[in-house]
């Protein structure tokens, strides 16, 4: 039932008590406008420009050292986290909000394989299906199981010397970088220790995680290196995995009255904090960072 009574005072920001039939509309409506207007637009900023072909699939599960892969799964994953969240705020039945705001990553991710599908330059990965699938399920699994998000994705970046002889496939400026080069890319799985503490009354810090991270590098190409281009030698580069270890601070679980830090701190829940970080990869062995990002 809808009620309506309690929605008097209610404050904007602030999650209904019980459904509340408005908000539920004004925010699918709102969702609707905004997947129809980025598909709209990302097919002319991205697809306009190639041939089209019938609907194929295209295997690129060996390309990136799977590092395309994390960015999916994380795309995805974020996507259905607020999904939810947003679902919630309309005061919808828990469960019903979970399930349906949560697949907004997977729907909006398979929209964009669709289009990949249709086109001659590329084709739908199934690789990438899997791992939209695979972030949206992380969102939803954490939700039904403990009403909480006890292990979020993170991101970090730092500069790679490969971008230099590649600007225009692994980006020419930090902001591209931030997005194409994938060796200066590390995709984190942190985990907060306190919600897992069986005492929620312990003392243990709750901005406390543990976080595991996966990387690669020496990559000038998708599944190998071109020896030239343009005419130009390029430098041998091995392509190796780096796994990492490491601690991470969770800001938005920092307890504060300040509304504007609180909203900060839920901002910026994907990048990752530096910190002091173990590394281990398949040339070097294991290395230490002080700080790492």
């Amino acid at each position: 039932m809808c009620s309506h009574a309690q929605n008097d005072t209610l404050g904007f920001f602030e999650p209904a008590p019980s459904y509340h039939k408005g908000r539920f509309i004004g925010l699918m409506s709102t969702a609707g406008v905004l997947y129809v207007g980025s598909l709209i637009g990302l097919n002319s900023a991205w697809y306009a420009d190639y041939p089209k072909s019938r609907f194929h699939f295209f295997n690129d599960n060996d390309e990136w050292l799977l590092m395309d892969k994390g960015g999916h799964v994380v795309a995805s994953y974020y996507i259905s986290k607020y999904g939810i969240d947003l679902v919630k705020w309309t005061g919808m039945e828990r469960k019903k909000a979970i399930w349906i705001g949560g697949s907004f990553g997977v729907i909006f991710q398979t929209t964009i394989e669709i289009l990949d599908g249709f086109s001659a330059q590329w084709g739908a990965s199934p690789g990438d299906l899997i791992a939209n699938t695979v972030g949206s399920a992380i969102a939803i699994g954490q939700e039904l199981l403990w009403d909480d998000q006890r292990i979020i994705f993170r991101y970090s970046y730092h500069y790679t010397e490969e971008t230099k002889y590649r600007p225009n496939l692994l980006g020419s400026n930090w902001k591209e970088r931030w997005l194409k080069d994938y060796n200066g890319q590390t995709y984190w799985l942190s985990a907060n220790i306190h919600s897992f503490l069986r005492n929620s009354d312990s003392r243990f810090p709750r901005w406390l995680n543990v976080a595991v991270g996966y990387g690669a590098q020496g990559m000038l190409g998708g599944s190998s290196n071109p020896t030239e281009l343009n005419g130009q030698p390029l430098p041998y580069f091995e392509r190796y995995h780096q796994f990492y270890f490491g601690l991470d601070i969770e800001l938005g679980r920092i307890k504060t009255k300040s509304k504007f830090l609180k909203a900060l701190f839920n901002s910026v829940v994907l990048i990752k904090v530096p910190m002091p970080t173990l590394e281990y990869n398949t040339v070097n062995g294991f290395k230490f960072h002080p700080l790492y990002f």
